[in-house]
């Protein structure tokens, strides 16, 4: 069997591959082939920058296996799991990050757990529209129909490597239902024909990956999903088991035995750190999707994230905005001013990041909540880290002061909302709350007078 795929994606997958995927040139055994496979991306197009050392992102995707495509001939496959949700502004991101693969020339993008929750209807337009070789083998739609091919069969250094895809059945979904995947795995190979290796996509959780790996010994290697962290290539019975998760910061590459018919593949995981350069194209990719952001002005109900604040609270309660706490806290409000918190809103813009949402929920006040942020457009009063990003809404405090805020400053819980690992892996609270000590709390000091 031959892979057909619509114009976009045999134009990335022939440039990808060279001569190797075209018929009649078959290279020699003696030519190396890599197969490389991410997953888990979850949104992750590329690192934010709030703090160093940080992991992953499409540009150092693109230069890696641009490099090892000097080196070798590469097979490119995602496991799934790229999409962040499901509303607006998620679906929108998703659809960056298949452009992001399809310039990469990737063979195969697994149906995950993300991508089936967009539903039939919207998986089908994004293969026509962006030409993704979107694959599973035991996704279908309430009819009984599969959303996406169930393998696909690439020549690359002169051998035949088939493709299957698979998703856990907890997966199903009102609009999707899915197949057992051992059966379906099993029936995608016998379509496939003759092939010299089999590899395996399969979104499922990790204990239900390694039963699989069990069943399944007619795969010569078998990509996991959700699995929390990498697994690194393992030899399981014949089979070799690897997953590259965590928000695609990690890749699995395997390496070809010599021949067909000799020796084992080899494989290690590789981790998208900063000595990777960022790729240029994939660079402008991210620059378009800023700009479809900036058009679109997305809202917090526009997004999988609208709901920032970690504590219950009481109904009824708007945010002000800082200007209404200045009247009675000068005092306060002038060490606001000095703290890195007043000028969290120009980090973004120095970037290019305030179009945003992902970014907007942690450099604004009242993200998706009553009186809160909606959007860079009409917002304007709202950016940088408020009062009320602390305090929670205070309209009820700012019109009767003895009304007490929702909350003191000093809960820690609300910190970490932010200052999580991914983002402030050095977060401390003992010492950022001195960074930003004010009230009772606050050491002498010498009153500052805000600015009019």
């Amino acid at each position: 069997m031959t892979t057909i795929a619509s114009p976009p994606f045999v134009l990335a997958l022939l440039g990808a591959l060279g001569c190797a995927a075209l018929a009649g040139c078959r290279p020699g055994a003696e030519q190396p082939l890599a197969i490389v496979v991410s997953g888990d991306t979850a949104g992750w197009i590329a690192p934010c920058s709030c703090a160093a050392n940080q992991s992953g992102g499409l540009p150092r995707r693109a230069t890696y296996v641009a490099g090892l495509r000097r080196q070798a001939a590469v097979i490119l496959a995602d496991a799934g799991g790229a999409a962040g949700g499901k509303a607006g502004y998620d679906r929108a991101k998703f659809e960056a990050i298949l452009h992001g693969e399809i310039l990469m020339g990737v063979a195969a993008h697994n149906i995950g757990a993300a991508e089936a929750l967009l539903g039939p209807s919207e998986l089908r337009r994004l293969a026509r529209q962006t030409g993704v070789p979107l694959l599973s083998a035991n996704v279908c739609d309430r009819a009984g129909r599969l959303v996406a091919e169930p393998v696909r069969v690439v020549v690359a250094a002169g051998r035949r490597i088939a493709l299957v895809g698979v998703l856990a059945e907890r997966y199903a979904t009102a609009e999707l239902q899915v197949l057992p995947p051992h059966q379906a795995a099993l029936d995608a190979l016998h379509a496939a024909g003759n092939y010299d290796a089999a590899i395996v996509l399969a979104y499922l959780p990790e204990d239900e990956l390694r039963q699989f790996v069990d069943v399944l010994p007619e795969a010569d290697a078998i990509f996991g999903g959700p699995t929390g962290q990498p697994i690194s290539p393992r030899r399981i019975g014949p089979a070799l088991l690897a997953s590259a998760t965590n928000k695609g910061k990690f890749l699995v590459r395997l390496d070809a035995p010599e021949s067909a018919a000799a020796g084992h593949w080899t494989g290690r995981i590789v981790e998208l750190n900063e000595q990777f350069a960022d790729d240029p194209q994939q660079v402008a990719n991210i620059g378009r999707f800023r700009q479809q952001l900036a058009e679109a002005d997305f809202a917090p109900p526009q997004t999988s994230f609208a709901e920032q604040w970690p504590l219950p609270l009481p109904a009824g309660l708007t945010v002000a905005g800082t200007a209404a706490c200045r009247k009675c806290h000068e005092e306060d409000d002038g060490l606001w001013r000095q703290s890195k918190h007043a000028a969290a809103w120009k980090t973004l813009t120095d970037s290019g990041a305030h179009v945003d949402p992902d970014c907007q929920r942690c450099h604004t006040t009242g993200y998706g909540l009553p009186g809160g942020f909606t959007s860079a457009r009409h917002s304007g009063a709202l950016v940088n880290v408020g009062c009320e990003s602390c305090h929670g809404p205070s309209q009820r405090h700012a019109a009767q002061p003895a009304v007490p805020t929702a909350y003191l400053a000093q809960a820690k819980d609300r910190c970490t909302v932010c200052h999580d690992r991914e983002n402030s892996p050095k977060f401390s609270y003992a010492s950022y709350w001195k960074k930003i000590s004010h009230g009772k709390s606050a050491p002498p000091t010498k009153r500052v007078t805000p600015a009019r």
